[in-house]
């Protein structure tokens, strides 16, 4: 490959770094055509250099600082909250359910305050003091080792549980969603049990705001090979969503906050 292009390269995964994910705009900050930018896209994205989303790219290998719980819960807040009504619309009575830890499905939590004839299977300790005094619930939580940012468990004995235990529907959280890759976490021990968690539901459904679509910003990841379903918000663009609808087996769903 030539000098002129490697530079370029470099410049394009800089650009990517500083937060220029479309194609159009990557263009038009390097000075090249759309072909050129499609091609060298492909390229960096086959070496692993950079993951190729619609429309543009995202970095690969990032591992951006956790935030901590109590600024997580506060970012998105309304968002997260219409993400939770929707995704609760699909609990129905009778069911079992695995929740993960976040604060998105912690506010789904909240939305099933008041339900009967529901078992919630959860490592989520906000989930678990949530629904703990709910007599319609019947509440299975995970043990094993506590993440102090997120306050739920992970770990051999979370497995160990959760290996013993079926559910109708999973509902998971994620840093980041790409599609096509799957959902990104900060440690390999999340990971695993968010892969442990879908393989003992029978659906899964992954709720996620719409500034984490695309996002890949930690470096575990958990493909998602089986049908399943985005839950998401209305400031989710089309461009972010044509990234997910036309995969095979994606259903994505919108949340309208004032519903």
């Amino acid at each position: 490959m030539s000098g002129k292009v490697d530079r370029r390269h470099e410049a394009l995964i800089a650009a990517v770094l500083g937060g220029v994910r479309d194609s159009q705009a990557l263009g038009a900050r390097l000075g090249v055509s759309m072909a050129t930018i499609r091609r060298d896209l492909e390229q960096l994205a086959a070496s692993g250099r950079l993951i190729r989303t619609f429309g543009g790219a995202t970095p690969a290998g990032g591992h951006e600082p956790e935030l901590s719980l109590v600024q997580r819960r506060e970012i998105h807040r309304e968002r997260k909250e219409a993400i939770a009504r929707a995704a609760a619309s699909f609990v129905r009575r009778g069911e079992s359910v695995i929740i993960d830890g976040g604060t998105t499905t912690a506010a789904l939590a909240a939305q099933l305050k008041g339900r009967r004839e529901l078992r919630v299977i959860t490592n989520s300790l906000q989930v678990a003091a949530t629904l703990a005094a709910e007599e319609g619930i019947e509440l299975v939580t995970l043990g094993g080792a506590v993440r102090p940012m997120s306050l739920s468990t992970t770990g051999p004995l979370a497995e160990l549980a959760l290996r013993r235990l079926t559910a109708d529907r999973v509902f998971l959280g994620a840093d980041g969603v790409v599609a096509g890759r799957g959902l990104c976490e900060a440690s390999q021990d999340q990971i695993q049990l968010k892969e442990l968690m879908m393989a003992q539901a029978g659906e899964i459904y992954v709720l996620a705001d719409s500034s984490k679509l695309g996002r890949a910003a930690q470096q575990a990841w958990a493909p998602l090979e089986r049908p399943w379903t985005l839950v998401t918000d209305a400031a989710a663009d089309a461009t972010q969503l044509a990234a997910f609808r036309q995969l095979p087996g994606v259903t994505v769903v919108q949340a309208n906050a004032h519903e």
